[in-house]
C-alpha cells in the first residue's frame, strides 16, 4: 500500500477548514481514518521528525567525506606589556617593553581520507607583526603549503562510520514505514472500538423502541385478561433495563468517539458515523513468502547487521590501542618573510617538514589486553544473541501467518452466526406478540443477537489487526502485492 502525503488531501481540507460538508455528515471507512491518522496524528508528526533527525545526521556524515573549505585568522592582537628577553651572549634575562600587534589569516582546503584515517590539507598562510616601538613591520607568508597527517596502527573512526552510517539510515527509513503501520494498527483498534460502541448503541435504541411497543401490547392483554400481571411487570422491567443500557451505551460511544477523533486531531465529529468493512478479503499467505519479504524488507536484518558492525568496531578500537602508536606528519611548500607584503611573496624559499611521533606503553598492568578480551567476548555474545533473535523472529512470523490464515473463516462463521441470531430474534419477537412465548424467551433471543453482533465486530477487528501486524512485519501490502513505500522527498519539504 503506497502511502502518499497528498492522498485524501481534499478530505483533510474539508475537515480542518470547516467546509460546507461537515465530518458529522460523512460515513468514514477504515481506509479513511487510516489515511487521516497517517497524515494528521501526533504520532505521524513524531515519526516524521524522528526520520528527519536521522536524515540530517546521515547528511552531516556524508558532508564529512567531502573537502571542507575554511578561513581562520586572528585579527588585531595588540600586546603592550613587559616580556622576558634573554641576552644571547651572557644568558642574562631582562624585562623589556613590548608594544606590538599581530594579525594572521589562513585559508585551507581539508580532506579526510576514510580509507587510511589520514588528513590532507592545502593551505595559504599570512602573518604580520607590527612593532610600534621600533616602527617596524614584518610579514611572513606561506603562499602554498601541503600537509598530510597519517596515524599508523591507530583506530580509524571514519572508516567504521562509513560502514555503519548507511545502515543506520536504511534502518531509519524502514523504521518510519513501520511507524506508519503502528499508527495503522492503533487507529484500527480505535475505529473498531467506535464501531462496536456504535453497534451497541443502535441496538439499544431499537431494543427500547421494541420494548415500548411490547409493553403497550402487554398492558392491553392485561386489560383483556389474556396475560398475567407478572408478565406485564417483567416486560416493564425489561423496558427499564433497555433504557438504562441505552444511556450506558451512549456514554461508551461518546468516549470511543472522543478517543478516535482526538487521535486524528479532529474536533468536528458530532454524530459522525463509521462504516463497517462489508467483508474481509479471502486471502491466504504463504509462510515462506512471508519470511522472504520480512527478511528482505523489514529492519530486522539491518539491525542485526548493525549490531555486528558495532561489536566488530569496538573490537577493532580495542586492538588498535595496543602496542606502539605512531603518527606521520609531513609538510611541503614555500615561505618567505620581509618588511613589505610584496617582499613576503618574492623569491620564495622551500619549506619541508616531516616527522614521526611515537608512543609506546611499557607496562599497563594488562588494561589494554583486558579491553581486547572484553570486546572479543562481547562480539561472541552479540553473535549468539543475533542467532537466537533471528530464530525467534522466524517463529513469530510463522505464528502470525497461522493466525492470519485462520481468521477469514472465523469472520465468515461470525457473520453467519449474526444473521442467524438476528433472524431468530425477529421470529421470537413475532411469537411473543402472538402470545406464544414468555418475556424470558424474548430476552434470551435478544442477548444471543447482541452477543453475535459483538462477536462479528470482534472477529473483524482481529482480522484487520492480524493483517496490519503482518504488513508491518514484512513492509508488504498483501492485497496489492507490492512493497510499502514512502515518498521521502516529500517528507523533507517544510
Amino acid at each position: 500500500m503506497n502511502w502518499n502525503m497528498n492522498r485524501w488531501i481534499s478530505l483533510m481540507i474539508t475537515l480542518m477548514a470547516g467546509a460546507a460538508l461537515p465530518l458529522s455528515a460523512q460515513r468514514l471507512t477504515l481506509s479513511h481514518v487510516i489515511t487521516m491518522a497517517q497524515e494528521n496524528s501526533l504520532d505521524a508528526q513524531i515519526a516524521r521528525y524522528t526520520y528527519l533527525s536521522s536524515y540530517w545526521k546521515y547528511r552531516s556524515f556524508k558532508a564529512e567525506l567531502l573537502p571542507s573549505v575554511n578561513l581562520t585568522g586572528s585579527l588585531g592582537n595588540f600586546n603592550h606589556s613587559s616580556v622576558e628577553a634573554r641576552d644571547a651572549e651572557t644568558g642574562r634575562v631582562n624585562l623589556v617593553d613590548n608594544n606590538s600587534m599581530t594579525n594572521t589569516a589562513t585559508f585551507s582546503v581539508d580532506q579526510q581520507i576514510a580509507a587510511t584515517g589520514g588528513k590532507v590539507s592545502l593551505q595559504s598562510y599570512l602573518y604580520r607583526l607590527d612593532q610600534f616601538t621600533y616602527h617596524e613591520k614584518t610579514y611572513n607568508s606561506q603562499p602554498l603549503r601541503i600537509s598530510y597527517t597519517q596515524p599508523l596502527r591507530s583506530y580509524n573512526a571514519l572508516k567504521w562510520e562509513k560502514k555503519t552510517a548507511p545502515v543506520r539510515y536504511q534502518i531509519a527509513e524502514r523504521t518510519y514505514i513501520a511507524s506508519m503501520q503502528d499508527i495503522t494498527i492503533k487507529v484500527a483498534d480505535l475505529f473498531f472500538a467506535v464501531l462496536a460502541a456504535q453497534s451497541d448503541y443502535r441496538q439499544s435504541q431499537q431494543t427500547v423502541s421494541d420494548r415500548e411497543k411490547l409493553y403497550q401490547l402487554a398492558q392491553k392483554r392485561l386489560s383483556l385478561t389474556t396475560t398475567t400481571k407478572s408478565e406485564v411487570l417483567q416486560m416493564e422491567l425489561s423496558l427499564i433495563n433497555a433504557r438504562m443500557a441505552l444511556n450506558e451505551n451512549r456514554i461508551t460511544l461518546d468516549d470511543a468517539m472522543y478517543n478516535l477523533f482526538s487521535y486524528l486531531r479532529v474536533t468536528d465529529y458530532e454524530q459522525a458515523e463509521l462504516a463497517a468493512p462489508e467483508a474481509v478479503p479471502d486471502l491466504v499467505v504463504n509462510t515462506d513468502e512471508v519470511m522472504t519479504k520480512a527478511i528482505g524488507n523489514s529492519s530486522h536484518t539491518l539491525e542485526q547487521k548493525l549490531q555486528m558492525l558495532e561489536a566488530q568496531q569496538n573490537l577493532a578500537q580495542a586492538k588498535s590501542n595496543r602496542g606502539m602508536q605512531m603518527t606521520l606528519s609531513s609538510e611541503l611548500g614555500f615561505s618567505q618573510k620581509g618588511p613589505t607584503l610584496s617582499s613576503a611573496y618574492s623569491r620564495l624559499k622551500d619549506n619541508e617538514i616531516i616527522g614521526l611521533t611515537l608512543s609506546l606503553p611499557i607496562f599497563d598492568w594488562g588494561v589494554t589486553k583486558g579491553k581486547v578480551r572484553m570486546a572479543q567476548a562481547n562480539l561472541d555474545v552479540v553473535r549468539t544473541k543475533i542467532e537466537q533473535t533471528h530464530l525467534d523472529f522466524l517463529q513469530e512470523l510463522r505464528r502470525k501467518v497461522s493466525l492470519f490464515n485462520a481468521q477469514p473463516a472465523q469472520c465468515r462463521h461470525a457473520l453467519r452466526a449474526k444473521e442467524i441470531a438476528v433472524e431468530r430474534y425477529d421470529i421470537t419477537r413475532r411469537r411473543f406478540e402472538a402470545g406464544a412465548i414468555s418475556v424470558t424467551d424474548l430476552n434470551t433471543a435478544q442477548v444471543e443477537m447482541e452477543s453475535a453482533q459483538a462477536q462479528y465486530i470482534s472477529q473483524l477487528k482481529t482480522f484487520w489487526n492480524n493483517y496490519y501486524t503482518l504488513q508491518k512485519s514484512t513492509l508488504y501490502d498483501w492485497q496489492r502485492h507490492e512493497d510499502l513505500c514512502v515518498d521521502f522527498e516529500a517528507l523533507l519539504k517544510p
